[in-house]
């Protein structure tokens, strides 16, 4: 089995034309009745061997966690030492697993807990180093922040080694989370500043961020050939959550248990609106994640309407037939949408049709 990698791949040795690979993704897509770019491929595993590795290596990971246990029992925080073991064996791994064999599954596990490990052992050092029985929301935050700094360097040098796709996003994540930490510490909450009031908005802004930067690595490879398009994959799956919480939390459906009438049909509007912009856009993180706001909004529609007993029965079928529709439509719909718009905005979006082939 070939993946859209391994097109890239030959094409970058010589060992296929640019265009005999584009006329194989064509003859693909004319079978499947879907455009090459609109499929946004996703390579996870290429063979049961990445599952089986990714099993070995999760143990191999947590035998170091409780190895580092071991070594400091009592810490406060996060182990340092289980966190520095963690990233160790991670980074040893991908050595052969990521940079040679190049398989996926194992690479985004262990790339995960490299920055996992790195954030926990530079987070367990400062909390252990603060030694304070009652340390401020602010010098939490604080040692929060100096961590995700670190863990976005560790990322970055990674990322310059192995070149795993998911590793942007971890950093970008890393930096969201030095951004948001050291806010929240020069607002300082134990002041009276309520700490959900500034933590939900910040989480907002930096999802909106974060999709800006998504967008410029989408907007590089338009065709979605290269490796920049898993980039934008993984920046648009974490700018996704950031952005749809806030949104429904300021309706006010968190909850769940108290939506009224015009919270549903907010929710609803923001539903389709996340729709034509992920139609717009080719991706699909932004209907994923706000999926469950939706659940919530329509199982509370049923039920007010009288149908108790089938409300999530038919929350599924509704949810279920629109979704199912739009994804064996998903072409023609998005082609329909990116005509109505400007010439110099459909210049900047992925490609929707074949691929030069000459």
């Amino acid at each position: 089995m070939y993946t859209e990698d391994d097109l890239r791949t030959a094409v970058a040795t010589g060992a296929l034309s640019a265009e005999a690979a584009n006329a194989l993704r064509n003859h693909v897509a004319a079978g499947r009745n879907t455009a090459v770019g609109d499929e946004e491929h996703f390579r996870l595993i290429n063979s049961f061997n990445d599952i089986f590795v990714t099993i070995a290596a999760i143990l191999m990971l947590v035998a170091m966690a409780g190895i580092g246990q071991a070594i400091t029992p009592n810490a406060d925080g996060p182990p340092p030492f289980s966190g520095l073991l963690v990233a160790a064996a991670a980074w040893g791994m991908a050595e052969f697993f990521t940079r040679k064999r190049r398989m996926a599954l194992p690479s985004i596990i262990l790339l995960l807990a490299f920055v996992g490990g790195v954030f926990a052992a530079v987070l367990g050092t400062g909390v252990m180093l603060s030694d304070l029985d009652n340390p401020s929301e602010a010098l939490i935050a604080s040692i929060v922040g100096g961590s995700g700094l670190l863990t976005a360097g560790a990322a970055y040098i990674h990322w310059r080694r192995f070149k795993v796709p998911i590793t942007v996003a971890a950093g970008a994540g890393a930096v969201a989370i030095t951004v948001i930490a050291l806010i929240m510490a020069a607002f300082n909450p134990d002041n009276g500043n309520s700490a959900e009031s500034i933590l939900i908005p910040l989480v907002f802004v930096v999802g909106l961020a974060i999709f800006a930067f998504a967008m410029r690595w989408d907007i590089s490879d338009r065709e979605r050939q290269t490796r920049r398009s898993d980039v934008a994959f993984w920046l648009h799956l974490l700018a996704a959550p950031m952005i749809a919480h806030p949104l429904f939390y300021w309706i006010g459906v968190t909850e769940g248990q108290n939506i009224g009438a015009s919270a549903a049909i907010g929710v609803l509007v923001v539903y389709i609106a996340m729709g034509l912009i992920a139609l717009a856009i080719d991706r699909r993180a932004l209907l994923v994640s706000a999926l469950a706001y939706v659940l919530v909004t329509l199982t509370w529609l049923f039920d007010r309407f009288g149908a108790v007993e089938l409300n999530v029965a038919l929350t599924a079928l509704v949810i279920g037939s629109a979704l199912l529709t739009l994804s064996a439509f998903w072409t023609p719909i998005r082609q329909t949408i990116i005509a109505q718009l400007p010439d110099n905005l459909q210049a900047r979006l992925p490609v929707s049709g074949k691929l030069v082939t000459a």
